[in-house]
This record gives C-alpha cells, structure tokens and sequence, in this order.
C-alpha cells in the first residue's frame, strides 16, 4: 500500500460482526516461552508502526469490540470512528501484561497523560460515546441494523478527503506526524 500511487485512503474494518479486533490470543501467547514473547511482541509493534506510517490518511472503522491490541491498531490509524456501542480499552493490565505494541505512547497523545493513566491501570472498557467524549474517536455513530454504522461512516470521511490533492494530504500528515514527536 504504501508505494500504490493509486491507493489515497486506507479504511480498516473487520469481516466479524460485532469485533474490530479483540487483540492477541492470549491462549497462544502462554504457550510461548520469553524469547517468543519478546519477537511476538516486537512485530506486532512493528507492524503498528508500518500502519501508522503509511503515507495516507487511514481510517479504522470500529463496529465492535476492540480491546489491547485492538486498540493499539485502532490508535495505529490516523482517524478512528466508532459505533457508540463499540467497546474499547487497553485491558491488558487486567492480564498482568502492558500494552506492547505503541499504546502507551499513542493514547496519551489522544486524549492526554491523565485519562491514558487512568485507562491502562484500570484497564477500563469504554463505549464509542465515551470514547468521543474524550478525544479517543472523531466521531460515534448509532450502531445500524447491519452492525457497520462505523464502517459507513469512515466511508464518508473518506469520500471527503479523496478530492483532496494527494501531494497535500500525504505532506499534511507527515508535518502533523513529524510535528508531535518534537
């Protein structure tokens, strides 16, 4: 994707109803001695990384449950819209684990060093509304009868940002990008 000159806008959805992404599987990962964990560990933040620089906008689409990882995917895009029933947290304090894969550095960047504290010690799960509410998400939209309202959505912001020059764009989000890690 990121050498398609074609490709102006990346949209993130699921094919599951009712899950963005519920993150790693847990099961598998206790299955992995320390050194598996650590590769584990490092290429799924690295493949975070690759997300996040894309050079388009990307959008996640959240519909559904997104939880630690998931998350971290969803912080991953540069714009998130969730249904406002979409549930969403960093749990994996709640698993005795830490966020791995850009979380720690992405939430507090979102919505502030406090609030992200509070999330991931508490590993507290938040609906879509909340998540707009504190700057999580752009936008959270009544969940529809096909359980894609976020997906149409993220759509629609797309459809805005298509007749937008591509050069412009692309140069937006590497000065914005750029810009914060100063």
């Amino acid at each position: 994707l990121r050498f398609d000159e074609q490709v102006r806008v990346v949209v993130f959805k699921s094919e599951v109803k009712g899950v963005f992404c519920a993150g790693a599987d847990l099961k598998e990962r206790a299955k992995m001695d320390d050194a598996e964990v650590g590769q584990f560990v490092r290429r799924l933040r690295n493949l975070m990384d690759e997300i996040a620089a894309l050079p388009v906008p990307t959008i996640a689409a959240i519909d559904g449950y997104a939880l630690g990882g998931g998350l971290e995917l969803a912080l991953a895009c540069d714009l998130r819209i969730a249904a406002s029933s979409a549930k969403m947290g960093l749990i994996e304090t709640t698993r005795g684990l830490l966020p791995g894969a850009g979380g720690t550095q992405r939430l507090p960047r979102c919505v502030g060093i406090g609030l992200a504290k509070e999330l991931i010690f508490t590993g507290r799960q938040i609906d879509g509304q909340e998540a707009f509410s504190m700057g999580l998400v752009n936008h959270s939209v009544p969940q529809n009868s096909e359980g894609d309202a976020a997906y149409q959505r993220a759509l629609a912001l797309a459809k805005e940002i298509l007749p937008q020059a591509p050069f412009a764009v692309k140069m937006g989000k590497l000065a914005i990008n750029r810009g914060m890690e100063v």
